[in-house]
Formats: structure tokens, C-alpha cells, sequence
């Protein structure tokens, strides 16, 4: 581990909608960027390719077939080519790059997970992680993942530990990081979370959630939280928009993510990102994180473990599983054959 500052990258930033092949050049692109900036590491938001599906706030399902199917057509899996191509840059780029993605499988044409992977510097996946809940009509969309990703790298800039936009309030999962020596957490959200009709109702208030969130697992853990939103761009909007009357209305009047780095005392320590797209640079020092553990050590001294037990299933849950087992095949988490 580095005892030195670095430099890290928030990319608050749109996809290509629903495009894999132009999202994946974008993210290169953004990865090659931040590289030339001097940043270590870069944090892309909530399902990045090919996007977050926030038509399933806006109509009921039964309109929105077609678009389900879009994207199912443009999820790429863990050990797809898209990622290789984003792998090879964070390689060639010598940068860690963590990167949220709709996961298919081969095992269905039509099961989707919410998916992170966390890939490092030389080009290897260091943890892949499903949202183990979606959140409300989220549903609709994605099948729950499970226990495999809830793991903490260790990397040259510290130990990285990552939730997924609304896994952020699970105290459980967050603890379940803490207790594996997180340093350095990654949350990825979404560009805009509709929740209400804003004309009748107070809506879901995206930016001061992630804070709460953001603000209670810096405190806590007394580390560092690198908050990575997406950005709602016009060309999405308008083709919701198009799809109802009321759709650009709610977009317009809802409340949007922001990207921002949290530090161990609880408070921002970079600008606050939300309105425009963009890359937040901000510079981490680890040493921070030391002193504070002083009053509240969570996984250490202030806590009583012969009270408080936790017990966490990290086994990846497959379809089928045959016997007797072939020794020279496994499985990866959703039942994709690696050899």
C-alpha cells in the first residue's frame, strides 16, 4: 500500500443510452483522461452500461417492454469483451478502475444483475459485486444478487470495498466492509432516482440521501468514500420524454445525484458535483483515517464481539449444480462457465 496521497477520479458522467459498444469507447476514453490527470483510480456510477433504466419509474411495465429488451441486448458479462476492453486501458493506462454495468449470463437471454466490478492497475478483476436488493421498482429490471462481492481488495492505494447506490443504508453490508479493513469505500449511483409526482407529491431527495449515506460510512468507519452519480444528459431525457406526456415533466422537477468524496470525519473533502457532467479530481491521504479510530474503532476497540455477532454467506448462488463435479471446470456466480 502507498503511504502517500493520491489522486482520485469521480466520473460524473452519461452514458452512450443504451449503447454498449459507444459506452465502453466513452469510459476508455474517460479512463484515459483522468490517467493523463494524475489520478489513481477512477469511479464510474450505478449500472454505467448501458444505463440506469429509470423508465420503470415513469410508466407502468406493460409500456415498457421494448425497452427491456434493449437492454438486455446491450448487458455484457463479467467476462465479456466489453470489459476486457476496459480492463486493457486500466492496464495500459496503470489506473484502478471501478465501473458499474447491467450483467447478463448465458444461462438466461432475459436476467439482468445490477453489477460492479472493481478492476485493478494490471488489468485483473479484483472483486465483482450483484446489488443483493433492487431497490423499489428497480424490480422490475434486475434479479437479486448475492453475498460473493461483499469482499474488500487490497490494492497499492489501500483496501477498497464498494456498495451499490441503496446497499449504502444496509448497516449489515456496510459493517460486513468495515470488518474486512476498508479504507477506501466506492458508492455508485444513479443520474436521477424519481419517486413521487413532484406536482403532488415531495420527492425522493437523491443528493441529500447520498450525503447521509456517504457522510455516516466516512464517520464510521473513519475512512474515505469516493461517491461516484451519473449524469442525466438531454438525449435520455428526451426519449423518455417522448415516450409520455408527463415523463420530462417528473425528470425535469426531480431531484439529481451527486459525486462527491467524503472524508473520515463525515464532511466533503472535494467539491460537490450534480448539475453538470464533468470529472472530479480529489486528492486522498490515508494517514487521516488513523487518529479518529481513536474514539470510535467499529471493527477494533469500540466494539464488544463477544456481544455482537455477524455471520455473512459470501457463496455465489448458481441455477443448477451438477454431481459428481467436474474438477477442471467452475462456475462463476450465475452459473457462466469458467475454465
Amino acid at each position: 500500500m502507498t503511504d502517500s496521497p493520491f489522486k482520485a477520479a469521480l466520473a460524473h458522467v452519461a452514458p452512450v443510452f443504451l449503447d454498449k459498444k459507444a459506452t465502453v469507447d466513452k469510459a476508455c476514453s474517460l479512463i484515459r483522461e483522468a490517467s493523463k490527470q494524475g489520478a489513481q483510480i477512477i469511479v464510474f456510477p450505478e449500472t454505467y452500461i448501458p444505463a440506469f433504466p429509470v423508465w420503470c419509474a415513469l410508466q407502468a411495465p406493460i409500456h415498457n417492454h421494448d425497452l427491456f429488451c434493449e437492454l438486455a441486448a446491450n448487458s455484457i458479462k463479467i467476462d465479456g469483451p466489453e470489459l476486457a476492453m476496459i480492463a486493457d486501458t486500466a492496464r495500459e493506462c496503470e489506473i484502478l478502475v471501478s465501473i458499474g454495468f447491467n450483467e447478463g449470463t448465458t444461462v438466461s437471454s432475459g436476467c439482468i444483475w445490477n453489477a460492479n466490478t472493481l478492476i485493478g492497475d494490471d488489468g485483473s478483476i479484483l472483486c465483482h459485486h450483484r446489488k443483493i436488493v433492487p431497490t423499489f421498482y428497480e424490480k422490475l429490471i434486475w434479479a437479486p444478487g448475492d453475498g460473493a462481492g461483499l469482499q474488500v481488495s487490497e490494492t497499492r492505494l489501500g483496501r477498497v470495498g464498494m456498495l451499490i447506490c441503496g446497499e449504502n443504508t444496509n448497516p449489515l453490508a456496510r459493517f460486513t466492509l468495515l470488518a474486512q479493513g476498508e479504507q477506501i469505500h466506492l458508492s455508485a449511483y444513479p443520474p436521477v432516482w424519481p419517486s413521487h409526482d413532484p406536482a403532488t407529491n415531495e420527492n425522493y431527495d437523491l443528493k441529500n440521501a447520498i450525503l447521509i449515506r456517504a457522510g455516516a460510512h466516512s464517520f464510521e468507519g473513519k475512512l474515505f468514500n469516493l461517491v461516484a452519480a451519473g449524469f442525466l444528459d438531454q438525449t435520455a431525457r428526451d426519449l423518455m420524454a417522448s415516450r409520455d406526456k408527463e415523463a420530462g415533466r417528473i425528470l425535469d422537477n426531480s431531484p439529481r445525484g451527486i459525486s462527491v468524496v467524503i472524508g473520515p470525519d463525515g464532511a466533503p473533502v472535494s467539491e460537490i458535483m450534480q448539475d453538470e457532467e464533468g470529472v472530479l479530481y480529489a486528492e486522498i491521504d490515508l494517514s487521516c483515517c488513523v487518529e479518529p479510530k481513536q474514539y470510535h474503532d467499529l471493527v477494533g476497540g469500540y466494539n464488544r464481539f463477544d456481544i455482537f455477532q455477524l455471520t455473512v454467506n459470501r457463496e455465489s448462488q448458481r441455477p443448477v449444480s451438477f454431481l459428481p463435479h467436474d474438477k477442471t471446470t467452475h462456475h462463476s456466480a450465475g452459473g457462466d462457465p469458467v475454465e
